[in-house]
């Protein structure tokens, strides 16, 4: 996920603009580009190979262990923003006389941070902008917005849902 460039990603926010809110990359897909599956808001999904072009994928593709967490458009256009995946926890500095790296987490384990960190910058965002409209108090709520948008909700939805059951 670190690999994929900003170019990339705006090749599969163009297709999820077209066909489906919600995106979930194979990881055993060939290449630095890889495969991705789009759902739609009916639950209908589309995949597409590492040149946009549609994909009959095999049928563990895009579950367990094969695939990242699924991303929302909104996540999608926070990575652009912030230049792609990376971190500042990929960046190598050096510690006397050796380069270093700070990121040793094995390769699920650091998907799955990147995937928290969209959703906080993605969370973050949506509060900043929304702020006079919501509620005195959704600040407590911070860890059930983030579960509800780990599952595939969308910042507005998961705002939306915790201010319904809360207040």
């Amino acid at each position: 996920m670190d690999s994929l460039t900003t170019a990339y990603l705006k090749d599969v926010m163009g297709k999820m603009e077209v066909y489906g809110d919600r995106v979930q990359f194979g990881l055993a897909s060939p290449g630095p580009r890889p495969y991705y599956q789009l759902t739609n808001s009916a639950e209908k999904k589309m995949a597409f190979d590492s040149n946009n072009h549609l994909l009959h994928p095999k049928e563990d593709e895009f579950t367990g262990a094969n695939a990242t967490p699924v991303f929302t458009l909104e996540q999608i256009k926070a990575a652009i923003a912030a230049g792609g995946f990376r971190s500042s926890s990929a960046t190598r500095s050096s510690a006397g006389g050796r380069v270093v790296s700070r990121s040793s987490s094995p390769r699920g384990g650091t998907i799955a941070m990147k995937a928290k960190d969209l959703i906080d910058a993605a969370r973050y965002e949506y509060f900043r902008s929304n702020r006079q409209a919501l509620p005195d108090g959704i600040g407590e709520h911070t860890a059930e917005i983030t579960e509800l948008m780990l599952k595939g909700s969308s910042a507005e939805d998961a705002f939306g849902e915790v201010v319904k059951r809360h207040f």
